[in-house]
């Protein structure tokens, strides 16, 4: 993996995070969560698969709980990825948030 692409997985994971602390039940699925990566506020250029894979690098390290059907994921933060999303916690795989005003 290139240091861009390290970059890049580093944010998606972050920005994963923050997204699913901050939305009801800490739940989303991949579909809606690949239009956030690619949106205007995050910008992170996403495919389905990207963020399908970076949800289950985030589960197996304990940050999300994966539901559903592999062609339909839900993913579901745990306490340990809101406190990542949070800057409570840190992983130095994860970008570490911007304090928040």
């Amino acid at each position: 993996m290139t240091d861009f692409q390290t970059f890049n997985s580093r944010h998606r994971r972050l920005a994963i995070l923050r997204f699913l602390e901050a939305s009801p039940g800490y739940t989303s699925n991949v579909s809606i969560l690949t239009d956030v990566l690619n949106s205007d506020q995050i910008g992170i250029n996403t495919s389905r698969d990207q963020t399908t894979t970076e949800l289950s690098w985030l589960a197996e390290n304990g940050f999300v709980i994966l539901g559903g059907q592999p062609e339909f994921r839900v993913a579901t933060a745990t306490a340990r990825g809101a406190d990542v999303a949070r800057g409570r916690a840190t992983h130095p795989d994860i970008q570490r948030p911007s304090p928040r005003a």
